[in-house]
């Protein structure tokens, strides 16, 4: 009987590849655009639900900007514009 384990990290380098796929595109980013994009990733098995996971952990460490749309009562998710204007 073979052990199979687990590579920590894997979690981790699979939500760096989605956010350098993120930063590479434009526009908004929904579970079902980032499921999509996962298929076309190394980790093809990839489901719904660790996509919208892999989202929320961007938007929790600060890579995403998490927007919540009240008409259509969906979130969605985008690369935090940086602001280069000078304050003086």
């Amino acid at each position: 009987m073979s052990v199979t384990t687990i590579d920590p990290t894997a979690a981790i380098a699979r939500r760096d590849w989605l956010l350098a796929r993120i930063r590479n595109s434009n526009g908004p980013w929904t579970t079902l655009r980032a499921e999509a994009e996962l298929r076309r990733s190394p980790w093809p098995t990839t489901g719904r639900n660790t996509a919208r996971k892999d989202l929320r952990a961007l938007a929790a460490r600060g890579d995403l900007i998490a927007r919540d749309d009240q008409e259509t009562d969906r979130r969605s998710y985008t690369v935090p514009v940086l602001n280069l204007r000078s304050a003086a």
